[in-house]
């Protein structure tokens, strides 16, 4: 019987497992790969601490925190692997089931699993990702100094990124497929009104351009059905995420986006005995530091639930 039960090893997984070993509590660590999304990242400017750091080197960071405290009986990695089923016992313990066939009790759950990027839909998106197509503003903005780009999606994640991005870049313009914009009219009001910054509705997004890098970005007026277009050096892509909360659909509450309902001073699920925390979760702000120190938050909360 584990006291605790990580799932995911990205910046929350971490965490929690690096504080759980330090708490003494005996621990599995159950992920398919360490890092999270971040990975995928050629230099990442916010993770504080460090000034810039590749994805890998982050995710490499990651995985030797965690070994460090891998002794087999405080905490255990479990690489590799994928869990599959959380199963509420009677007396309140879980069981957990890997894609292995392999079974795990334990007193409590941190769930950590991430999310995915929804893809852009366009021809030349896959061939351009990570060569000027992007899925992270924060993390690749600064490569884009002083050239003109364009952001798909019109939500608070698009208009937070074209905010973002009007630091570094020459101009920004952002394209939203509907006939209204849908993030917080405040938001809309004061991005627009930077001077170098644009917004289109009604664009639908057809093809990315460039041989070995971006050149251009091609959208279709879903109205007219005219295509324009846009000569740029970078895509930025906020068109919402895919949290990985399949294995507790019907376990804990998911708001309407399959985010897991967390308490933010906790970081409490709906069910007692398991926590959340990073992408996985409705937390406002997806963000590395921000999964890293809401899963220290539900690590200090699980230590008390375990020997209050």
């Amino acid at each position: 019987m584990y006291d605790l039960i990580i799932i995911g090893a990205g910046p929350a997984g971490t965490a929690a497992g690096v504080y759980a070993a330090r708490k003494k509590l005996k621990t599995l660590l159950i992920t398919e790969e360490f890092g999270g999304q971040s990975v995928v990242s050629e230099t990442i400017y916010n993770w504080i601490g460090s000034p810039e750091i590749a994805g890998s080197k982050l995710a490499a960071d990651f995985k030797a925190h965690l070994e460090y405290y891998n002794d087999g009986e405080t905490l255990t990695l479990q690489s590799g692997a994928r869990a599959e089923e959380i199963i509420k016992n009677d007396d309140g313990t879980f069981t957990i089931k890997n894609n292995k066939d392999e079974a795990f009790n334990t007193k409590t759950v941190f769930i950590a699993a991430g999310s995915a990027r929804r893809k852009l839909p366009a021809i030349g998106a896959d061939r351009l990702e990570h060569k000027g197509l992007t899925y992270c503003a924060s993390c690749d903005g600064p490569l884009f100094s002083d050239m003109d780009v364009v952001v798909i999606g019109g939500g608070n994640a698009g208009f937070e990124s074209a905010a973002q991005l009007l630091a570094y870049c020459k101009s920004v313009t952002l394209l939203q497929r509907g006939s209204e914009y849908k993030a917080d009219p405040i938001t809309v009001e004061k991005v627009l009104a930077h001077p170098n910054m644009t917004g289109i509705l009604n664009a639908t997004s057809v093809e990315v351009t460039g041989e070995n890098f971006v050149d251009g970005l091609i959208y279709e007026d879903t109205n007219t059905k005219e295509q324009t277009k846009l000569d740029v050096k970078g895509v930025f892509v906020e068109i919402g995420q895919i949290p990985n909360s399949d294995i507790v659909t019907d376990l804990v509450e998911l708001n309407q986006y399959n985010q897991i309902v967390a308490d933010p001073y906790t970081q409490k699920t709906s069910v007692e005995g398991i926590w959340a925390a990073g992408d996985v979760t409705d937390v406002k702000y997806h963000q590395n530091n921000i999964s890293a120190g809401d899963a220290v938050k539900a690590l200090e909360d699980i230590y008390v639930y375990l020997h209050a």
